[in-house]
């Protein structure tokens, strides 16, 4: 099971993945959002701000998320750092029920590009 701290790292390398993107990548990340991703198996919720393309990890709290972001992941921890690494692909977890992202219908056709 992965730590908290790994699943820090892991969002820390998927917003340097997503600075490193361009062409219609870096339009979808380019963003301006609150974001949280709730890792269940730990029950801790990272929150920040998904923006200029990269992704800003503001504070660290026990449980759900409290406040409704704009751009909501759910997933276990081991899930977090294996899309990061590149062993889970986003598209067939979130088919599969095995990563949640909630937000709202524009900003989903824009991550899609992501996916």
């Amino acid at each position: 099971m992965a730590t908290t701290q790994e699943c820090r790292s892991a969002l820390d390398r998927l917003s340097d993945n997503l600075a490193a993107a361009d062409g219609e990548l870096r339009g979808a990340a380019a963003l301006d959002r609150a974001l949280s991703c709730h890792i269940t198996d730990l029950d801790v919720t990272f929150t920040g701000r998904l923006s200029a393309g990269r992704i800003e990890v503001l504070d660290t709290l026990d449980g759900p998320p409290v406040k409704r972001a704009d751009v909501r992941l759910t997933m276990t921890g081991d899930d977090l750092v294996a899309m990061v690494d590149g062993r889970l692909n986003f598209a067939k977890a979130w088919a599969s029920g095995r990563v949640r992202l909630e937000a709202g219908f524009r900003d989903l056709l824009r991550l899609r590009a992501l996916l």
